[in-house]
């Protein structure tokens, strides 16, 4: 009875509580008697009025919202993906999703569909959400730049800085002489004009220019140091300047100005001086995730929310509060990445976009319907290259740069992007703007964003050094190795395996370290500390090992497509390992293999298999990150499934596929460098024909260390062995899924092809 008691009471409860709901309704309806009160009547089917509601539903303005951010966020994430895989920075993708959406491409074509995603009326809605997203973008902006950096070095980067603003916004000031007569709204005075057309082609934006730094891995160099400082100062600079143009602008001359601009000076001293220290002291007590509770929280967003409040209503802008809200935060690393944690996502993913939509919805680049037109984009794309292009790159030869890092300077200080829009949207509210103006400014936003990767390429390529050629040619007689890890522990279990590779061996042998971070989720002033983290442990590892350790840490947005790039082209390695564990790398390389990594095969059924007389096994392929490396890497991979690997002392070689024989010279290897127990097991019977030779060769030279065994039963497995080593080609299919309890502590090594120098093993 206790089984059913449950059950016994939850329809007691709901049936009887029903019954008397039922019973209120009969007495209530007894209530309506002298009442008059009309029931609606259609003259419509059941049907065509559950239709007339649902349209109803639909063209309701919060549904229109939530369809709207769908589209939006479902487009950008295309575009964006698209731009990674061109190695362009993601906020490219975007901002062309936003032009794709509006009435350049989508409006024009599919006109009635445009109308009913972004009717008229809700494009307030959707521009009052932008405006948040915004607020947070730019204090992620604020946050991101470290005064430290601007304190101790920012001697030349201020020069190099204030140059590449000053050039270009004189240059935008005699464009707009030009252009003035025939593209300025009626009504803008020429001041107005010109300062808006000045600032859009003096501005560079910070947060693509530090990715960028990262993921070409020049972030540590003194070219990425003064770059990301000039940027900085170029950020601040250029705000500020934008808060004086908009005071002037609303104000209507420079003379009533001067008040508001007064005003926005007093309130930058009351947060410096006032509000910071504050911060800095509630920063100091709260240093970890656990300590900050919402209080502390709400406290810096009420901070962030007073900011944006103040320079609105004094005239300069809201974002320019958010922007100093975010720069006078505590300087503490920990503190900083707490906060960027918890507004990033929200802000990047989810309200960024609706911006970039909102800029495509007012892009018209249909308004650019005669040649003459284009000519006019042509030329303001060409004074925007030139003033800051051509500017930084000279000051920063001025001030003692090589040519090559001053054209480097040049092509990244040219990057305008988001924050471009950001200025470009302001002076299209103020009215300063046409449309045509405006849509010819977007796409020298998106040119001058897009043209940075390549052009840092072709200056590379220029100045390519044949002095690292040859160095490189020397080093490729050396045996090279390189481990790929995800968190320290697998990069723990790497490095024994590579020290194991080559314990006898240490003279000719380099081991390289790499790890590599999404660039999304780095930021640059927190590189140094999170490298220190990453590699602590094998730092520490490599002293108890007495091994020498070369170390790389690099961002990218395609942490697949970096791997492949350093092994083809940045050094000559021989072998790459990988660690095997919860999401390598964005979640996107190995994966789980095959769902199977506590699992070993079972000889008898293996035997049926390869003698055809039973098909036991389903085939199976690799993750696409992993097979993506495997196909396009020059070099063999391998993928350690790590179960608390600590030395290969005791070696398992099961022979099943044509691709294992050729492995084992690695056991040779082990043999000859770690003095390593191997067992090679040939399961299929047939191809022991085929190793004959290698064979002969390793039981000459190894004889007290090699075991050669046939097996027909699972007998020999069920010994301990401290790694097993498998071919890609044998793991390509499903082993029998029979768990043997005394081997899930072994740890598996698949390795997809041998190596060209397999003589040198």
């Amino acid at each position: 009875m206790r089984k059913f008691r449950n059950a016994i009471f939850y329809v007691g409860i709901i049936g009887g509580f029903s019954l008397l709901m039922y019973w209120i309704v009969l007495k209530g309806v007894g209530l309506e008697e002298g009442k008059d009160i009309s029931i609606p009547q259609s003259t419509n089917s059941q049907w065509a009025d559950f239709l007339t509601s649902l349209v109803h539903n639909v063209q309701h303005p919060l549904a229109i919202l939530l369809a709207q951010i769908v589209t939006i966020i479902l487009v950008a994430r295309l575009f964006g993906w698209i731009c990674v895989k061109l190695k362009q920075p993601a906020v490219i993708g975007e901002m062309i999703a936003g032009i794709v959406l509006g009435p350049s491409l989508v409006g024009m074509y599919f006109p009635e569909f445009s109308a009913a995603l972004f009717p008229k009326e809700s494009l307030g809605n959707l521009q009052f959400l932008s405006q948040i997203g915004l607020i947070l973008f730019m204090y992620i902006v604020g946050m991101e730049i470290d005064m430290k950096i601007l304190r101790h070095k920012a001697h030349d980067a201020v020069v190099i800085s204030h140059a590449s603003i000053i050039m270009p916004f004189v240059m935008g000031l005699g464009l707009a002489y030009f252009l003035y007569n025939e593209f300025a709204p009626e009504n803008v005075q020429f001041l107005s004009f010109g300062l808006f057309a000045g600032i859009a082609m003096s501005i560079t934006a910070f947060p693509v220019l530090a990715r960028i730094v990262q993921e070409r891995g020049i972030n540590k160099t003194r070219l990425g140091t003064i770059v990301i400082t000039c940027a900085a100062a170029d950020d601040i600079t250029a705000w500020c300047i934008l808060a004086a143009v908009i005071a002037i602008v609303k104000a209507g001359s420079f003379g009533s100005a001067v008040y508001t601009i007064l005003l926005a000076i007093a309130y930058v001293i009351v947060m410096i001086r006032v509000v910071r220290p504050f911060l800095m002291r509630i920063g100091e007590l709260n240093t970890s995730k656990e300590s900050l509770n919402k209080g502390i929280v709400a406290i810096f967003f009420l901070v962030l929310i007073l900011s944006a409040y103040a320079t609105e209503i004094i005239g300069i802008h809201a974002l320019f509060g958010a922007f100093i809200a975010g720069a006078i935060m505590p300087e503490n690393v920990k503190f900083r990445n707490i906060f960027i944690e918890k507004v990033e996502d929200v802000a990047l993913v989810l309200l960024l976009p609706l911006f970039f939509v909102f800029t495509g919805l007012r892009t018209q680049i249909g308004l650019l319907n005669e040649p003459y037109l284009w000519k006019i984009a042509a030329l303001i794309f060409a004074v925007a290259v030139v003033g800051k292009f051509v500017s930084s790159a000279l000051a920063a030869k001025f001030v003692g740069q090589n040519w090559r890092d001053s054209l480097s300077i040049g092509a990244l200080m040219n990057t305008r992007g988001l924050t471009e829009l950001v200025a470009l949207n302001i002076g299209y509210d103020l009215g300063v703007l046409t449309p045509e103006l405006f849509s010819m400014m977007v796409i020298m936003a998106l040119a001058t964003t897009f043209m940075t990767g390549p052009t840092l390429d072709l200056i590379d390529w220029l100045f390519r050094s044949k002095k690292g050629q040859a160095v490189k040619e020397t080093l490729a007689e050396r045996f090279k190795l390189l481990i790929s890890f995800s968190n320290p522990e697998s990069g723990r279990a790497l490095f024994r395996l590579a020290h194991n590779l080559s314990k006898k061996d240490k003279e000719n042998t380099q081991i390289s370290a790499m790890h590599i971070v999404d660039s999304e989720k780095l930021h640059h002033y927190d590189t140094d500390q999170l490298e220190r983290e990453k590699f602590e442990v094998l730092i520490t590892e490599s002293k108890t090992l007495d091994r020498e350790l070369t170390t790389m840490f690099k961002a990218s947005s395609d942490i697949d497509a970096e791997i492949i790039d350093v092994v083809n082209n940045e050094e000559q390695f021989d072998l790459l390992l990988l660690g095997l564990g919860q999401s390598i790398y964005k979640g996107t390389l190995l994966g789980n293999v095959l769902g199977f990594t506590t699992r070993l095969i079972n000889p008898e059924k293996l035997m049926n298999t390869v003698t055809g007389k039973e098909q036991l096994f389903q085939k199976h392929s690799f993750d696409e990150g992993l097979t993506k490396i495997m196909a396009k890497v020059k070099i063999p991979v391998g993928v350690l499934i790590n179960r608390n690997f600590q030395s290969a002392e005791h070696i398992l070689f099961p022979i099943l596929e044509k691709q294992d024989v050729q492995l084992l010279p690695y056991a040779a290897r082990l043999m000859r460098c770690n003095n390593a127990l191997v067992d090679i097991l040939f399961i299929n019977v047939a191809l022991r024909d085929e190793a004959i030779g290698l064979l002969q060769k390793l039981e000459t030279e190894f004889p007290e260390n090699l075991t050669v065994m046939e097996s027909n039963t699972t007998d020999q497995l069920a010994h301990k062995y401290d790694l097993l080593i498998t071919s890609a080609a044998a793991w390509t299919y499903s082993w029998e899924q029979i768990e043997y309890e005394t081997m899930t502590e072994t740890s598996i090594l698949i390795l997809s092809k041998p190596s060209k120098r397999s003589e040198n093993l």
